[in-house]
């Protein structure tokens, strides 16, 4: 991208929000912007230029293969895991790799933190995928369906996200093990969590039993704090629960956010992994390049190369070993489904080819949802994060970013603590939580992209729109454990078409009395004394289509969590790693994709059952531990 569209893509942003929202967004600050801080603005957003034009130089070359070219390893997908897949397998000298991204390169305005929900309004590095339109969840945003986003670009939805490093809990992966996944348990992969990590939290630099210290991905926690974010944690001692290194020994408790963050800036899969590897002449990248199905030798059974198109140009190319997919939770279900594996019936009403009948592709769809509604008032001024002071030349604060790294445009998305709590057994401090707590210095009720963000109708975001310019703060909770489940379907067999996604948020009945649970936990945070000595009080509008239920009665926050139904971006599950003969399963605990030779999965879409956390580390730990197995099955595995 050249700096002129980097450039622009900024000012078109910036000069949207104002003129969308320009009075009440300049009010109150308008007086202090003077000649003096917009030209200091200036002159640091130029050197800001030169510095993303050195970062754009830092990227691995774009390759467009010759039809039928021959590699050892073909990879679908410049993700999270398919990034990290590439470069551990170009360690190996001999062997040739590839590997396929639709997408283009990540550029530094995508690696500030603080503003990281602009990312999903850029279509040429967001799917935007949205959900089938339900009765019974997503209710307050437009036409009942919830935005999904996925990233499109080098790096996927690591450039996406909100940066939040968690592991999950042991018990996670035991369970994933006695689910009949051998090599699966804690005790298999904690050396990979360490092996991808490099911590850089002088508190947890010395607990070498489970933090890594010379792994490509920096996990650090910004420098930068509001008073709002410790009031937080001492929130949560007075409700009896430890400080925590939620990525330690035990998960429950309240912490300072750790991030997949270096230097104030976003570590993705392509800086953690391609970058440093970018002159490696056995690896090879096509970018802006669509995998539309894997090409399939149906006399041996076998998987042989993959099929893409690049700027208009279709072209296949080959493996001699294995094709391995890292599309993630939506587009690699997709892609075994158009290549002909995946439930016949389905497959043979859209006119594709059985390969092989694969009725769990597509299934066991999970994500965690959370209730978006809630929102604190403060009387204590200048304690949390608004969009207008952040972007007013007399606070520095952009400036203090582009020349220094430093200040609250290093807070991910203005989170800056998470909370893990159990709300079955609220005394217990070990074992897996049910509910996580997203802490926000910040507000998303009058915030001025968040309802963009999130689809909201006009009938809630009419409600929201009196608090902006207002001071405050939100939690998100996040059901951890749903036990619902969804799907993913084909439309069309066409890849330019977007599948039928279909969560089922809620189907359980557990799933709503847990996150009632939740919502009743997070508003005593707010009674407690940390918080109230903020002033702080909350937001109760009765949201519409709740108005026939008593407020703060459970009819009423069941009506609540369907009309703000709210994705973290955590899909899962719908490749399920299982033993064979498991009719449940995909692939197989060597994530070789059952029924067909020479396939992996290697993605979000293996997990067995969601881990009670942001999926962002595990996925990387997934993608280390196949690359290992996929050396080891070739010889490549140094002992």
């Amino acid at each position: 991208m050249s700096d002129r569209v980097f450039l622009s893509r900024i000012i078109t942003v910036f000069a949207v929000i104002v003129l969308l929202n320009g009075q009440e967004l300049l009010q109150n600050s308008a007086e202090r912007w003077n000649l003096r801080d917009l030209i200091q603005l200036g002159i640091d957003s130029f050197d800001f230029l030169q510095q993303n034009q050195h970062f754009l130089n830092q990227q691995i070359q774009d390759t467009t293969p010759q039809s039928g070219t021959m590699y050892d390893f073909v990879i679908v997908g410049g993700g999270t895991a398919g990034a990290t897949i590439a470069a551990r397998l170009s360690e190996v000298s001999e062997a040739k790799v590839l590997l396929i991204e639709t997408g283009y390169h990540e550029n530094l305005l995508m690696d500030i933190p603080l503003p990281v929900y602009f990312l999903q309004l850029d279509d040429n590095i967001n799917w935007k995928f949205r959900t089938k339109p339900s009765k019974k969840y997503c209710l307050g945003m437009i036409d009942n369906s919830c935005n999904w986003p996925r990233g499109k670009v080098l790096g996927g939805s690591s450039v996406l996200n909100y940066m939040i490093a968690t592991r999950g809990g042991a018990e996670d992966y035991d369970r994933w093990a006695k689910m009949g996944n051998e090599g699966w348990a804690y005790k298999d992969v904690l050396k990979y969590f360490k092996k991808l990590e490099t911590i850089d939290i002088p508190k947890q630099e010395s607990d070498i039993a489970y933090r890594g210290t010379k792994g490509p991905v920096h996990v650090s926690s910004s420098t930068y704090r509001t008073p709002l974010a410790g009031a937080f944690l001492r929130a949560g001692q007075e409700l009896e629960y430890p400080i925590v290194d939620y990525n330690g020994k035990n998960l429950i408790g309240f912490s300072h956010l750790q991030s997949t963050i270096m230097n104030g800036t976003r570590m993705s899969s392509n800086r953690a992994y391609l970058q440093p590897v970018r002159h490696r002449k056995n690896l090879h990248v096509s970018l802006e390049s669509t995998a539309s199905k894997v090409l399939i030798d149906r006399r041996a059974n076998r998987a042989i190369g993959v099929e893409f198109t690049k700027h208009g140009q279709l072209i296949s190319v080959f493996a001699s070993k294995e094709v391995i997919l890292c599309a993630g939770t939506i587009m690699s279900p997709k892609l075994l489904m158009l290549s002909g594996i995946g439930p016949s019936k389905h497959l043979t009403d859209l006119g594709i080819d059985v390969i092989y009948d694969a009725p769990s592709v597509g299934e066991n769809l999970m994500d965690h949802v959370a209730y978006g509604g809630l929102t604190w008032l403060v009387k204590k001024e200048l304690t949390g994060i608004r969009f207008q002071d952040m972007i007013n030349p007399a606070n520095r604060y952009i400036s203090d970013f582009f020349m220094k790294r430093s200040g609250p445009l290093t807070i991910p998305g203005a989170c800056e603590a998470l909370a893990f709590i159990d709300t079955k057994q609220p005394k217990e401090r070990s074992g897996l939580p049910d509910i996580e707590f997203m802490f926000f210095s910040g507000i998303f009720k009058g915030d001025f992209v968040v309802p963009v963000v999130m689809g909201l109708n006009n009938k809630v975001y009419d409600i929201w729109r009196k608090y902006i310019g207002k001071h405050g703060w939100s939690i998100l909770p996040m059901l951890l454990k749903p036990k619902s489940r969804g799907r993913i379907r084909l439309l069309a067999n066409d890849i330019n078409v977007k599948p039928e996604i279909t969560p089922n948020y809620f189907d359980d009945p557990e799933d709503v009395e847990t996150m009632i649970a939740g919502i009743r936990n997070a508003i005593s945070v707010g009674q407690t004394e940390a918080m109230q000595a903020f002033g702080s009080e909350l937001l109760n509008d009765t949201l519409p289509g709740c108005e026939k239920y008593e407020y703060d009665s459970y009819a009423y926050w069941e009506c609540a969590v369907r009309t703000l139904s709210c994705t973290i971006y955590h899909y899962s599950g719908t490749c399920k790693m299982g033993p064979r003969g498991d009719a449940t399963a995909v692939v197989d605990p060597k994530l070789k994709v059952i029924g067909v030779q020479g396939l992996r999965i290697a993605d979000a879409s293996i997990i067995p059952e969601i881990i009670s956390g942001h999926p962002n580390l595990p996925v990387f730990m997934i993608a280390e531990k196949a690359a290992d197995m996929i050396k080891e099955e070739w010889g490549y595995l140094k002992k």
